[in-house]
C-alpha cells in the first residue's frame, strides 16, 4: 500500500488494517505453539534419553540447522504466493507436530521430525516478514513490525507457563497435540481473513530453478551495500552479544554468588525490556529515521552487556539487561522496516531469509566461541569483551549505513540507474 497518514499506535493498527491483523494473530499462535512443543519436546527428550546431550540435539536440529537453509526458503516466497506459502507452511508444521505427538519416536526419528518441521517454520518466518508491506500503508511499517515483535515475543514469553501448566493435565503427547492445533488455528486463520497476495516476483524474470533464484538472492545482497551493511553489522552484533544467556547464568551464580531465582531473573530482564521495547515502538511508529533506530539499537544491546560485566550486584545486571532487551527491540524494527523499504518487492523474500539465515548462523557461532571464551577467562570479561566488540561493529555500521541508504536512495530514483532501467 501507498503513503498517507500513519495509524496512531498500534491498537488503531490493529483496528483499521484487518488484513494485517489476521496476520499478527496468525504470527502469534505459531509462535506460542512453538514456544509450547519446543518445552514439551524438551521434557520428554530429557525423561527418555536422559542425557543432556540429547537435549543440544534437539536445540541444534530446530534452530541453528534450518539457518543453513535460509537461501532457499527465502526463494520459496518469492517464488510462489506469499499467502499460499505461509499457509502450507503452517499445515506442515501442524502436521509434523502431530506426528510427533501420536507416535513419539525414537530420538533419531524425533530430531528428523523435529528438523523438518523447523524448516517449515524457516518459510514461514521471511514469507510473513515479506507480506508486511502489502498489508500496511509505507508510514506504518515501523509500527506493523513492532506490533509483529511484540506478539512473538509475548508468545515466546507465555507459551513455557502456558506448558508447564498444560503438561500435568495433558502429558506430553496432549501438549504436542494443542500446539499442532494451534499451527492449524494459524493456517485457517490466513486462508479465511488474508486476502490473496500476489506472486511478487517480476514475471519478465526468467523462471529458472529454485536454487537460480536462492542464488540471485544472495547475489543482490553481496552486490546492494544497504542490505548488505544492515545484514552483516546485525549478524555481527549477534555474534559478540550471543553468549549473553551462558555468561548470565555463572555472572549469576559464580561471580555474584546467588542461586537459581537470581538466574531466572537476569535471564527474563532482556524480556522483558523486549517486550516494553516493542509496545514503546509500536505506539510510536516512525517519528524518526529507522537508520538512527537502527544503530541506537546495535549500542545499547552491546553497551548493555559492556556494562553488565562491571555490574556490582544482581539488581544493577538486571536492569542493564532490561535496557539492553530495548536495543534488541529498536534494532529488530529498524532491520525490518529498512529492508521493506529498500528492496523491490520481488526480492524480498529470499534477502529475508538469507537475512534470517546468516542471523541464525552467527548466533550457532556465538554460542560456541563464546562457551570457550568463558571457560578460557571469567563472566564479567567474556561480557566486556562482548560487549566492546558490539560497539566496534555498531561503529562501522554508523559510518557505513548512511552513505549505503544514499546510494540506494539515488539508484532507486527517477535519474538513478534503476529509474533509467525502468524508463
Amino acid at each position: 500500500m501507498g503513503g498517507g497518514a500513519e495509524s496512531s499506535g498500534g491498537a488503531r493498527l490493529l483496528s483499521a488494517r484487518p488484513a494485517f491483523r489476521a496476520l499478527f494473530l496468525s504470527r502469534t499462535v505459531s509462535f506460542t505453539g512453538e514456544a509450547v512443543a519446543l518445552v514439551a519436546l524438551m521434557l520428554y527428550v530429557a525423561d527418555s534419553a536422559g542425557q543432556a546431550i540429547a537435549v543440544s540435539l534437539l536445540l541444534l536440529v530446530g534452530d541453528f540447522a534450518p539457518a543453513l537453509f535460509g537461501p532457499l526458503t527465502g526463494a520459496i516466497s518469492d517464488r510462489w504466493a506469499l499467502r499460499r506459502v505461509m499457509i502450507v507452511s503452517e499445515f506442515a508444521q501442524g502436521a509434523l507436530l502431530l506426528l510427533m505427538a501420536l507416535s513419539l519416536p525414537g530420538l533419531p526419528l524425533l530430531l528428523a521430525l523435529v528438523a523438518a518441521r523447523a524448516l517449515a517454520g524457516q518459510v514461514f518466518l521471511p514469507a510473513s516478514r515479506a507480506a508486511v508491506p502489502a498489508l500496511v500503508r509505507a508510514r506504518e511499517l515501523a509500527s506493523a513490525n513492532a506490533l509483529i515483535g511484540f506478539g512473538t515475543n509475548g508468545a515466546e514469553a507465555v507459551g513455557p507457563l502456558l506448558a508447564a501448566a498444560l503438561f500435568p493435565v495433558l502429558g506430553v503427547r496432549g501438549v504436542l497435540a494443542g500446539a499442532a492445533f494451534a499451527y492449524l488455528c494459524s493456517a485457517l486463520l490466513l486462508a479465511s481473513r488474508l486476502p490473496p497476495l500476489a506472486r511478487a516476483r517480476d514475471e519478465r524474470e526468467p523462471a529458472g530453478s529454485l536454487l537460480a533464484h536462492a542464488r540471485e538472492g544472495l547475489a543482490y545482497i553481496r552486490r546492494d551495500r544497504s542490505a548488505r551493511v544492515i545484514t552483516l553489522g546485525f549478524c555481527a552484533v549477534v555474534a559478540f552479544n550471543g553468549i549473553d544467556d551462558v555468561a548470565l547464568v555463572l555472572l549469576a551464580k559464580d561471580t555474584f554468588g546467588s542461586g537459581d531465582s537470581a538466574v531466572g531473573l537476569l535471564l527474563a530482564a532482556v524480556g522483558i525490556g523486549l517486550v516494553a521495547g516493542y509496545a514503546l515502538l509500536a505506539r510510536r511508529g516512525a517519528r524518526g529515521s529507522m537508520a538512527v533506530l537502527l544503530v541506537a539499537g546495535f549500542a545499547v544491546s552491546s553497551a548493555g552487556n559492556l556494562l553488565t560485566g562491571l555490574a556490582w550486584a544482581v539488581a544493577a545486571a538486571f536492569a542493564l539487561q532490561a535496557v539492553r532487551g530495548l536495543g534488541i527491540a529498536a534494532m529488530d524494527v529498524a532491520t525490518n522496516t529498512l529492508l521493506q523499504r529498500a528492496v523491490p518487492p520481488g526480492m524480498l523474500g529470499r534477502v529475508f531469509g538469507n537475512f534470517y539465515g546468516a542471523v541464525g548462523v552467527a548466533a550457532g557461532l556465538s554460542y560456541v566461541a563464546g562457551g570457550l571464551l568463558l571457560d578460557a577467562t571469567s563472566p564479567r570479561t567474556a561480557l566486556l569483551i562482548a560487549g566492546a566488540s558490539g560497539l566496534v561493529a555498531t561503529l562501522l555500521v554508523a559510518w557505513r549505513l548512511p552513505r549505503a541508504l544514499a546510494r540506494a536512495e539515488e539508484e532507486q530514483s527517477p535519474g538513478g540507474v534503476a529509474g533509467r532501467s525502468a524508463g
